[in-house]
């Protein structure tokens, strides 16, 4: 926000005089290089107004935050000055806690507005653009090393993706079971509640039907959502890649249809009280709701006027392109290292030597990974749709505690996490542990992010679940908000090289480890103790 608003006020004065009235440098001075093409003034104005709409969002959410502290202070101590009336200090005590609790309330609940992506504003600067260059240079460097090795050794000048075809295949498979949850995520949950709330009104026996539809849908959630997409990963032996798109979309519609049930359902109770006939959603509603890119239901969002399908194109480029750089630096960077390093018995020595070796190309597939999913791919479905509100992620390379990064890291999950695990938790327990509230939210997220990887990968090595449950917890505790100086940006970011190689040389070396010494399944410990532990194999 703040660097759009930079970004249009020095456009806007690099076209104005100076205050002795002469010209800019860019119109009078002969020497320049080239004159600055001026943008279009339409699109000025549409970006100046959308960074007004903006900054006044901003402006009323902080007034309306200060005038209610002002108010509530104001009669905390306008009742305290006068201790004799007891009564009325009470009441005025509940008073203020009461509209405290609902000011909580208002400002708790996920607000969409029309506010662009940071990169795209970031973007629009030279400077900043030039490191996205950098990062295309370096990927054709890449290609053109990886041609150069493989006319050295083999003396051909063929690029052969046989890594990228074998971790996408059987992608029949993938959209016949994607499409099968698809439909029963867009009818199960949607049936179930308008049955529910059609007949919860004129019911007699309000909590049977509840509790029986409750159950209706918890076993179709299990059948379908649950159990369907495991046993298709492992029946069909997927690949990993195609593992990875179904169960992902698992948990995305297991999310979606939580918050489409967990949004109307107090809502048609709450109506139900009033003695008014409850409003169901729309299908319309619901539909747009399971493809665009939030999981926070809402029966409408801002929407912008048109669709630009040359943003659409060019992030879609974006990704195949960000695919191809994951691809080329697992081939150039992690595969040679890993394939043979099994040869070698298990030691602190080559452990610590893989783990540095990891560090850069984990650190640059978790800045693509963020690039390519929450940027392009949730940028080109908010542009198809129309989708105003695309803050999806926020600054987070400028966070000073981890705190703060997994707060911004991704913007769409935490939503979720923050309005269904954290304040259910906090209302479970009438706010009585905070702490407790967001210990949950971690082990919520490391639960998630470890079954992911061990359904994915095929073995159980519960890397990600200690990251998260464990040393995240700790991190965030301790390298909290009160973190402000640039020395934590540093520590941050040096966690982070050293947590992404700890994924990337512990996988890797699982990997290659359950192909050259598979389980045997003679015993059960075999499952859960990680086979490079032990797995030493002659060439």
């Amino acid at each position: 926000m703040a660097t759009h608003g930079t970004g249009n006020s020095m456009r806007h004065r690099g076209d104005a005089k100076d205050h002795h009235g002469n010209a800019p440098p860019s119109e009078t001075d002969p020497k320049m290089h080239g004159a600055v093409e001026a943008e279009p003034e339409e699109d000025d104005l549409i970006q100046w107004k959308r960074h007004i709409e903006q900054v006044k969002a901003e402006l009323l959410e902080q007034m309306q935050a200060s005038v209610s502290d002002l108010l509530d202070k104001a009669i905390s101590e306008s009742l305290q000055s006068h201790p004799r009336h007891g009564r009325l200090v009470a009441r005025g005590d509940s008073l203020a806690k009461g509209k405290s609790r609902r000011t909580d309330k208002m400002e708790d609940r996920k607000v969409f507005m029309n506010r662009r992506s940071i990169l795209d504003e970031l973007f629009e600067i030279n400077h900043i653009r030039t490191i996205y260059h950098m990062f295309i240079a370096a990927l054709f460097l890449f290609i053109f090393s990886t041609l150069a090795v493989d006319y050295i050794d083999q003396g051909r000048l063929v690029l052969e993706f046989d890594l990228l075809s074998y971790a996408f295949g059987k992608l029949s498979t993938v959209l016949w079971a994607w499409l099968l949850m698809f439909s029963y995520t867009l009818a199960g949950p949607y049936h179930v509640l308008g049955t529910w709330g059609g007949l919860y009104h004129s019911s007699r026996f309000k909590g049977v039907l509840t509790a029986g539809a409750g159950l209706v849908l918890a076993a179709m959630q299990t059948c379908i959502l649950g159990v369907f997409p495991i046993y298709t990963v492992i029946h069909h032996q997927l690949p990993p890649a195609s593992r990875f798109i179904i169960i992902l979309e698992q948990i995305r519609f297991l999310m979606k249809s939580y918050s489409f049930i967990r949004e109307n359902v107090p809502e048609v109770i709450h109506k139900t009280k009033q003695g008014t006939s409850p409003r169901l959603p729309t299908f319309s509603s619901y539909l747009y709701f399971l493809f665009c890119p939030t999981l926070i239901y809402r029966e409408s969002y801002p929407r912008n006027p048109y669709i630009r399908w040359n943003y659409v194109g060019v992030t879609f480029a974006q990704i195949l392109g960000c695919l191809f750089y994951a691809y080329f630096i697992l081939v150039r960077l992690c595969i040679p290292v890993f394939m043979n390093e099994n040869s070698q018995p298990f030691s602190t020595r080559t452990l610590v030597l893989a783990l540095f070796h990891s560090t850069l190309p984990g650190m640059l597939i978790l800045l693509l990974a963020f690039f390519a999913f929450l940027h392009c791919w949730l940028n080109a479905f908010a542009e198809m749709l129309r989708f105003a509100d695309r803050m999806f992620y926020k600054d987070w390379w400028n966070s000073t505690s981890f705190a703060n990064y997994y707060r911004t890291w991704n913007v769409v999950v935490h939503d979720w996490l923050y309005s269904y695990a954290y304040q259910d938790f906090l209302w479970l327990s009438r706010r009585k542990s905070r702490t407790a509230a967001m210990l949950s939210v971690f082990v919520v997220s490391a639960v998630v992010h470890e079954y992911v990887f061990t359904v994915c990968f095929g073995f159980f090595y519960p890397v990600m679940f200690c990251l998260f449950a464990v040393i995240g917890v700790v991190f965030n505790f301790t390298l909290n908000d009160k973190r402000k100086s640039p020395v934590w940006n540093i520590i941050m970011w040096i966690c982070l090289f050293i947590g992404q190689g700890i994924q990337v040389c512990l996988y890797c070396q699982e990997w290659y480890a359950q192909k050259h010494c598979p389980p045997t399944g003679k015993s059960v410990w075999e499952l859960v103790i990680p086979r490079s532990w032990s797995c030493s194999y002659q060439r």
